[in-house]
């Protein structure tokens, strides 16, 4: 999908996800793991996060109100290494009991390469970010609007708030950062790359996937049922951003893809052939998938006839 989606598919984040843990005492351990998806047209799409923070009621607090820091040491990742994955940016950050409601991503650098013109370009927030490859040429520039002062905010839904209290088993949130809605060229020509960032967050918890399978049924393919390997699955979200990801084989005559931690929502499925081939299937394409909270969901095509051209 193309989303910064599972800083783990239009900017330099993903998904993330936060696992707490209880400590034994007031406190909670955080480990907060990111993943995503590519964006078309995106190469890469590199940042550098200086500050991630929890916003919130801590308990205990006169106030009620605190920041808690959960990462303050700078880290700087390309996000389209983690499409389908997961990586760890924070690890059993302490977090005290209480309830928050937003996270928090200081970015104080990075760039993005972007095909164009049948070139490779890249853009960058400014000519010596450190995180440029060496002798990398800058063609433009990439502008993070308030991304290094107050930083992004990751919202979790109403239900999804992280309340944290000292027998908590575990929790895991889930962060979509939509990379092929948050970055978009500058309006007026100047050839400038915004970041604007889409994110969502939710519960990992209740997070889920979309298994998407496909068999030859009664229709002979040239090659066997191997020949479903050059097929891929491609997943579209409610924001139009997709994701292709090749069949591999479950079974001898069975080929699957897994689309893994998705925000509960709906989802529309595709296939694409391989080249020169005509196809068709017993679903209709695009097929719809309903992703609930920490359920599966299954959509399953047959070929009806393979053709080719």
């Amino acid at each position: 999908m193309t989303s910064l989606r599972h800083l783990t598919s239009t900017l330099l984040l993903a998904t993330g996800m936060l696992f707490l843990a209880a400590c034994g005492d007031s406190n909670a351990r955080v480990t907060l793991k990111l993943t995503d998806a590519p964006g078309d047209g995106i190469e890469k799409a590199v940042v550098t996060i200086s500050k991630v923070y929890l916003k919130g009621s801590v308990d205990g607090k006169e106030d009620g109100k605190g920041d808690v820091v959960l990462l303050s040491e700078p880290v700087t990742t390309d996000l389209l290494t983690l499409a389908n994955d997961t990586a760890d940016l924070v690890k059993d950050a302490e977090v005290p009991a209480g309830t928050y409601k937003e996270l928090r991503f200081v970015i104080t650098g990075g760039y993005i390469q972007v095909k164009q013109d049948g070139a490779s370009r890249i853009f960058a927030t400014s000519r010596d970010y450190a995180g440029l490859p060496d002798g990398a040429q800058v063609d433009g520039d990439l502008q993070m609007p308030s991304a290094s002062s107050s930083g992004l905010k990751v919202k979790f839904d109403k239900d999804a708030d992280v309340t944290i209290t000292s027998d908590d088993d575990q929790k895991v949130i889930l962060v979509d950062f939509d990379v092929a809605q948050s970055f978009g060229k500058e309006a007026g020509g100047s050839g400038k790359w915004v970041m604007r960032p889409i994110i969502k967050g939710a519960d990992l918890e209740f997070s889920g996937n979309v298994e998407v399978s496909l068999e030859a049924g009664d229709v002979s393919l040239p090659l066997g049922p191997a020949q479903l390997s050059s097929f891929s699955a491609v997943l579209i979200n409610a924001d139009g951003s997709r994701e292709t990801m090749s069949l591999t084989a479950s079974t001898a005559t069975r080929y699957v893809a897994d689309f893994k931690f998705l925000l509960p929502g709906t989802y529309q499925v595709d296939l694409v052939g391989p080249e020169g081939v005509t196809f068709s299937t017993d679903l209709t394409r695009p097929a719809t998938a309903t992703v609930g909270s920490g359920a599966e969901a299954n959509v399953d095509f047959v070929l009806t006839s393979f053709d080719v051209k």
